[in-house]
């Protein structure tokens, strides 16, 4: 068994900083950067020099896409179509697979932040729509889930590989 340590990174966008040197401080400690995409935090600016530390310090990097909430910071449950959510999902998807790919630098992961996270962990349409699009896609990348979640259930079941974790501090009744 593997232990990977994984943190969010890359939350700051615009004037607005979260953090304060924290991520630069935080990214030797960690094996995996979960970046944000833009939509909850981060902007391409953030995501660039995300990548880029993480490229300097061997970190692996995923996409951390969420909810069109930056006021909410992605912890409001937005409703919207499994479709909606999809695209939205696959926006923020390519918009980190580019700025990576111009440093050289490959995906590893995907990790839905705050809301979306726990609506694909109980959600079988979108659950079911993400995983299918990601087989298209991205057959390979890793995709970060709660045991016995809906979307992990469903990946496992269409052969997308995924890394199940765990919060300490966190109900894992679904």
């Amino acid at each position: 068994m593997q232990v990977d340590f994984n943190s969010d990174m890359g939350e700051s966008f615009g004037a607005w900083t979260i953090g304060d040197g924290v991520d630069n401080e935080l990214m030797a400690f960690i094996s995996s950067a979960n970046v944000a995409t833009g939509f909850h935090a981060g902007d391409p600016g953030t995501m660039r020099r995300t990548i880029e530390q993480a490229k300097q310090l061997g970190v692996a990097i995923g996409a951390h896409p969420g909810f069109r909430d930056l006021v909410g910071f992605g912890r409001r449950h937005i409703n919207a179509a499994p479709q909606e959510l999809v695209d939205d999902m696959l926006y923020q998807l390519g918009a980190l697979r580019e700025l990576a790919r111009v440093q050289g630098v490959a995906l590893q992961h995907l990790k839905p932040h705050g809301a979306l996270y726990m609506h694909l962990a109980r959600d079988e349409a979108a659950a079911r729509l993400l995983v299918e699009n990601l087989q298209r896609l991205e057959p390979e990348l890793l995709l970060y889930c709660m045991p016995g979640s809906v979307i992990c259930k469903i990946a496992q079941e269409l052969g997308q590989p995924v890394i199940r974790e765990f919060y300490a501090d966190r109900d894992y009744d679904l």
